[in-house]
């Protein structure tokens, strides 16, 4: 067993060093280009405005409890929404989100299992040498 006892801000500085690492993968920086893609399109910024719009419409209609405007403001949203959707860089964009998550979601449940089958793996040995000595 490693007698070696590491305190919490030692793992939080390793799991700083694993963030800096993830944010220099393909994943990542493609994600970072799709980003700054979208930021410089002028189409895409401009249907994001009107959906900012039409969703502080949509709160006035909802305050002021006007039930079918309510419902025509959001299906007016959720057509802006299809429409940004369908353009090639924001699919891009999504994908890329899914990608980085993918690997975050990796990572975590790579140290989880680690985690776990050292626990396993020292419990396991630490039995079997307390059976040796009751045994022996």
């Amino acid at each position: 067993m490693n007698e070696r006892l590491y305190t919490k801000d030692e793992i939080l500085d390793k799991a700083k060093d694993l963030g800096k690492m993830i944010v220099d993968t393909e994943e990542v920086d493609f994600f970072i280009k799709a980003e700054e893609k979208i930021n410089q399109n002028t189409k895409i910024q401009s249907l994001i405005d009107e959906i900012k719009s039409k969703q502080k419409e949509l709160v006035n209609l909802k305050h002021y409890n006007k039930s079918e405007g309510v419902k025509k403001k959001e299906a007016e949203i959720n057509a802006l929404h299809a429409e940004i959707d369908e353009i090639p860089l924001v699919k891009e964009f999504k994908q890329s989100q899914t990608d980085v998550n993918e690997v975050l979601q990796l990572v975590s449940t790579t140290i989880s299992n680690a985690v776990t089958n050292e626990i396993t793996d020292r419990n396991g040995k630490e039995s079997e040498t307390e059976n040796q000595n009751v045994i022996g």
